[in-house]
């Protein structure tokens, strides 16, 4: 490779890691805020604590719903005006988002909260492209080396995320035992810092990002409804249907958990904004442990179809197990469960679907899967605010079972094979 080629794919990457990052950040600032708006926002509005834990499910949910949708129509349009330009927008979009999220946290305006995850959520296509982008500068030979480094920067989002949001919520919190927050801090400002952060990374990918795409044609013909096609696709191909209904109902339980275990942390344990901050960074942590020491062990003695006979199982299992501590002690001893059997489940589905497609359909493949992650967060979310009226462990009750069926439906209907799906099939 020339030096002005290596240079093109290290400046390209570099960038991309720091856009996938700020994605997975502000995903991971949510976690110790949004419970928080029950109390701040939706209680004092009016609404009953009920309606206020429905109003989170819906908040949740709108995100990745949207995301459903509009993923597979920005990965298009990519094709048809180039990365570059549909990236920058995507991230405007984002800035956006957030800009309009703080405004409905410091106004209480709860339509507005509303409207600034759903605009966020259809011009979220930042990941996807992100990975078109990857795909288009990297060498055959290196690119699971160069998609296992966005896998890195996805974790370290995640772990940061929440620790950040935490602390830049809540005045005269120390940071990293450095300083303490202003006093003027509140709920909105992880999001003003997130949305500063986006127009930063805008301006660097108008700047310093080259255009990857090489095959631009503006008269490609659209496919506007690809997200539903997409879940045809996973409910109609042979040899993956079964593994993709598992990994839906792998991905719905985890969300049903996700979604109110930090309502669950402050009404059991007495957690502030911080104390979840800190869990979920914790979990965060570990996942990234999980998956970078354990599961390439495990991967020289079982192969990716074995490994999954346990770990859902297991995920399961230790998410009904969140409900047994009575302190944070207690917790912080079985939370690395979570992680240890989510991070199996995750590397090991990703690596099965994308050995059981041909080389031709993998960016299909990795199209449909999309879909699938994104509706299997979006209904769970949905579903999840009712759940919880009737209490507030029954989610991660629902979530483990959920998990469950994900498990039964692979033992019962998996069978491995040595085949490979192709064009025809797809």
């Amino acid at each position: 490779m020339s030096k002005t080629k290596k240079t093109h794919e290290g400046r390209a990457l570099a960038i991309v890691l720091f856009t996938v990052f700020l994605d997975v950040l502000g995903v991971g600032i949510l976690f110790p805020v949004l419970p928080q708006l029950i109390y701040t926002i939706f209680m004092p509005a009016g609404h009953t604590l009920n309606a206020s834990l429905i109003l989170l499910g819906w908040l949740t949910a709108i995100y990745p719903l949207m995301q459903f949708f509009s993923t597979p129509i920005l990965g298009q349009l990519s094709d048809r005006f180039g990365r570059k330009r549909v990236l920058s927008l995507s991230i405007a979009g984002t800035a956006l988002g957030y800009i309009a999220f703080a405004i409905g946290i410091i106004t209480k305006n709860i339509p507005l909260l509303f409207a600034s995850r759903a605009f966020d959520g259809i011009t979220g296509g930042n990941i996807s492209v992100a990975r078109a982008v990857v795909a288009d500068v990297t060498p055959s030979e290196k690119r699971t080396k160069n998609f296992g480094l966005m896998g890195a920067v996805f974790g370290m989002g995640f772990v940061f995320g929440p620790y950040i949001g935490a602390r830049l919520a809540v005045p005269n919190a120390s940071f990293f035992g450095l300083f303490n927050t202003p006093s003027w801090f509140s709920s909105a400002t992880p999001f003003w810092f997130t949305a500063i952060l986006s127009l930063i990374n805008m301006v660097l990918v108008l700047w310093l990002l080259p255009e990857t795409h090489k095959h631009i044609n503006a008269k490609l013909k659209m496919a506007w409804g690809k997200s539903i096609d997409n879940i045809k696709k996973a409910a109609l191909a042979p040899g993956l249907r079964v593994i993709f209904a598992s990994e839906f109902l792998f991905w719905g339980g985890f969300t049903f958990f996700t979604t109110f275990f930090a309502v669950l942390l402050i009404q059991k344990l007495g957690f502030k904004t911080a104390n979840v901050g800190d869990f979920f960074a914790y979990i965060g942590v570990c996942i990234a442990l999980s998956q970078a020491v354990v599961t390439p062990i495990v991967a020289k003695y079982l192969k990716n179809h074995q490994v999954l006979r346990f770990s859902l199982l297991g995920l399961s299992g230790a998410l009904l197990l969140q409900l047994w501590p009575q302190n944070t002690t207690q917790l912080l001893l079985v939370a690395p469960l979570i992680a240890l059997f989510h991070g199996l489940t995750m590397a090991n589905v990703q690596s099965l679907i994308s050995l059981s497609a041909g080389p031709e359909i993998q960016g299909e493949i990795l199209g449909i899967d999309s879909s699938v992650q994104a509706l299997a967060q979006a209904i769970p979310a949905l579903i999840a605010g009712y759940i919880a009226t009737m209490g507030i462990n029954v989610p991660v009750i629902v979530g483990s079972g959920f998990v469950f069926l994900g498990w039964a439906t692979y033992m019962l209907f998996y069978r491995s094979k040595n085949h490979v799906l192709h064009q025809e099939v797809v």
